[in-house]
């Protein structure tokens, strides 16, 4: 991420708890990895007078401070975390 900040209004992947990727848009800036985001549900099931529904993540994390598969965001040239299967116990 290096100095690279997010800005209100700036397109960022959202990665959802499943790691599914969204695109989605910057709402509220809390610092440089923390931010608000809005993003088109991905459930078409979803849907209202106005189309498809959508959903809203506060105080989400950028992937360097997330170091899971999802619920995190990433900037869109940068590459997802990869997936880390769970550990068995």
């Amino acid at each position: 991420m290096s100095d690279r900040k997010a800005e209100v209004g700036g397109r960022v992947i959202w990665h959802d708890a499943k790691g599914g990727a969204h695109e989605a848009l910057v709402t509220a800036v809390w610092g440089p990895t923390c931010i608000n985001l809005v993003f088109v549900s991905g459930d078409e099931k979803r849907q209202d007078d106005c189309g498809r529904q959508i959903e809203r993540q506060t105080s989400a994390t950028h992937k360097e401070t997330q170091r899971v598969h999802g619920f995190y965001w990433r900037f869109p040239d940068e590459e997802p975390n990869p997936y880390v299967p769970p550990v068995e116990r």
